[in-house]
């Protein structure tokens, strides 16, 4: 038996092109604005990065043994990730002693993470 039944696929495209061109200018202006902010997101975008910047959000600070520990890999690994969020402008650290710390760089990481966790949630 053959479904002869069609589907009426709505296109996601404009039937028409045109534009409002005085609005299209004054966000064409701004919109530069974002430039290096892809940066935070592709920081954040590795599933073990996420996870330690979700650490330092439940935690102020943690040290790299207990990062590692909390991600399940070794001090190295640990290290390397950390390093990179430091890097990018995500995460800052302190040593004390031969230990050494580390903690989110400013509380606009900490909402970013937050949010994201939060809008997952709601999705579920």
């Amino acid at each position: 038996m053959v479904d002869t039944t069609t589907k009426h696929v709505q296109k996601e495209t404009c039937d028409t092109f045109c534009y409002d061109e005085q609005k299209v200018n004054r966000i064409k202006s701004q919109v530069d604005e974002v430039n290096g902010v892809e940066l935070i997101f592709k920081a954040l975008s590795d599933g073990t990065r996420l996870k330690i910047a979700y650490a330092l959000t439940l935690e102020e600070e943690l040290c790299v043994c207990d990062v590692a520990n909390i991600i399940g890999s070794t001090t190295a690994t640990a290290s390397h990730h950390l390093r990179l969020l430091r890097n990018m402008g995500l995460a800052k650290y302190r040593k004390k002693g031969k230990l050494v710390f580390y903690s989110l760089k400013d509380r606009h990481i900490n909402q970013l993470v937050s949010i994201a966790l939060v809008h997952a949630k709601e999705g579920e």
